[in-house]
């Protein structure tokens, strides 16, 4: 009967045990930590820890690290987007489909004739990323050669010289992060916002 007891009041205190543990844990990962790393973020970091919104007038047009479908001739359009119906940052994400995928084959063939049709004065040939969407499917950023090859495009439709266009890609364009990380890339909002404010 004493072991009996012992049992009921040992269960009784590992019970009590988690209990507390899941209480102290909770608050202290739960509220403290992040309330303090938010509290840091925002004194030390606080353009990256509001999502590095872009303003202009006061308002915010979007983001330099979350991409957007860009429609309209006279602006640049960045890479495929299978996130969604295209940008769709709540759900990000690639295409996940094998090189030897038919659908995958089907739609490059597709992107890859929009974009001559599109395109018809371009001078160099697609460049890859213009083709192939990002694994997150938001990727902001296209290559110097992607914006090249829409320059001709962009130019026609704002009544600008290509040679204007192409140095204002060549203004915008981003060096490797610390020199060797990546490659060099171009910020399509960045670039589109710099046309804009041509006018």
């Amino acid at each position: 009967m004493a072991n009996v007891q012992q049992i009921k009041d040992n269960t009784l205190k590992h019970i009590g045990t988690s209990v507390l543990f899941t209480i102290v844990t909770v608050i202290a990962f739960g509220l403290i930590y992040p309330i303090v790393f938010t509290g840091i973020a925002q004194v030390l970091f606080p353009w990256q820890a509001n999502g590095e919104l872009v303003m202009r007038d006061g308002k915010p047009v979007g983001s330099a690290i979350i991409g957007q479908l860009w429609t309209k001739p006279q602006y640049f359009q960045g890479r495929p987007s299978a996130a969604g119906k295209g940008y769709d940052p709540t759900q990000t994400g690639g295409t996940n489909l094998g090189p030897t995928s038919k659908k995958l084959i089907d739609a490059t063939k597709a992107t890859i004739a929009a974009l001559k049709k599109a395109n018809p004065d371009a001078t160099i040939p697609i460049p890859m990323d213009l083709v192939t969407s990002s694994a997150s499917g938001v990727d902001p950023d296209i290559s110097p050669a992607g914006a090249y090859y829409q320059a001709p495009r962009v130019a026609k439709a704002r009544g600008l010289p290509v040679a204007t266009v192409n140095a204002l890609i060549a203004k915008v364009i981003q060096p490797r992060t610390f020199g060797f990380l990546g490659d060099p890339r171009v910020n399509v909002l960045q670039l589109n916002l710099a046309l804009d404010n041509l006018h």
